[in-house]
């Protein structure tokens, strides 16, 4: 790919809560690229960050903890912060659970290091094969919440949108607004939701996880009743500052045109279609034209949008990267 001018300074953030069976073995799978690590214990109930002060004697970790409960974006914007300060150029974010293989880390930055990506995340949709590890539970929600990421985020490039292994560039962290991210489990959505507002570019990783004993502490249905309603905000709001604030293009007409004609063709249709049930009498040739017409033209307008949409994905990098060219 090219030879670096110089070596980045990769950061390691993990969010720690209910993890003391696997964080001490994880922390010491961390190769020597990584220069600092934080570990946030976010008033976790067992302790975990009193564990990793009394049992790890690495001098690259240093435990920062919460006096309450913040969620995981919560113990990543303190992580985040802490990281940027140490004058990190890479942050990644490996949770403690033992899921995320550090060996990985590499791999994960690479395409930040070379100039590639502003952001990149884990994917372990990737391979079909290894498909067969992840609970069948996890599969579907996470097919789900891939179609809703890629709506509201605007990333179609993109699968596993819950996937937190992730690392992104300090330039690009510098400019989101951390204590406006959301502090939950809907953290690294909202993420990236702030990175399309920033035009980053967002790179998949393909790996694997590592399933073991360790029990998630996302509610599956606290996450079916809250996301969907967070993205739908999300895409709102993308919708309003990339194409009516920011920029307005052909697409900026497509949307609310096809909108209107598809919901004018499909009420004028029932309504047409209930009035001929009620008196007996068919509806004529011209009324029926009347609703199929716009239906149709309301639905070509909206693939239209569509397809703008997904070739807007971004392509160009914010940060320079560290290649002599």
């Amino acid at each position: 790919m090219g030879v670096l001018l110089t070596t980045p300074v990769i950061a390691v953030v993990v969010p720690a809560y209910k993890v003391t069976n696997h964080i001490v073995k994880t922390l010491g799978e961390i190769g020597k690229e990584v220069s600092h690590i934080f570990v946030v214990d976010d008033a976790c109930p067992d302790s975990s960050g009193k564990l990793v002060r009394e049992e790890v004697s690495d001098k690259r970790v240093k435990v920062i903890f919460h006096a309450a409960n913040q969620g995981v974006g919560g113990a990543m914007v303190t992580g985040y912060k802490a990281a940027l300060e140490a004058g990190s150029d890479i942050i990644v974010k490996l949770d403690g659970d033992g899921q995320m293989d550090p060996a990985q880390i590499a791999e994960l930055i690479a395409p930040i290091v070379y100039g590639r990506a502003d952001y990149t995340k884990g994917n372990r949709l990737d391979n079909l094969t290894g498909l067969r590890q992840m609970p069948s539970v996890r599969l579907i929600g996470n097919a789900g919440l891939s179609l809703l990421t890629k709506i509201s985020t605007g990333y179609w490039n993109i699968t596993d949108p819950t996937n937190g292994y992730t690392a992104i560039h300090r330039d690009v962290l510098k400019v989101i607004p951390l204590n406006m991210l959301s502090k939950r489990y809907f953290f690294e959505s909202d993420m990236l939701f702030r990175l399309s507002l920033y035009r980053a570019v967002v790179w998949d990783v393909p790996m694997k996880a590592r399933y073991g004993t360790e029990k998630s502490n996302l509610s599956i249905i606290k996450t079916l009743w809250e996301f969907p309603w967070k993205h739908f905000k999300n895409f709102h709001k993308r919708l309003f500052y990339n194409y009516y604030l920011r920029d307005v293009s052909a697409a900026s007409i497509e949307l609310p045109l096809g909108f209107i004609l598809w919901w004018f063709g499909l009420i004028f249709g029932l309504a047409s279609y209930s009035q001929s049930i009620t008196t007996g009498v068919a509806a004529t040739t011209g009324t029926v034209m009347i609703s199929v017409v716009p239906l149709i033209l309301g639905f070509q307008l909206l693939l239209a949008f569509v397809s703008h949409d997904v070739s807007a994905v971004p392509s160009r990098p914010r940060h320079r990267g560290d290649l002599p060219w």
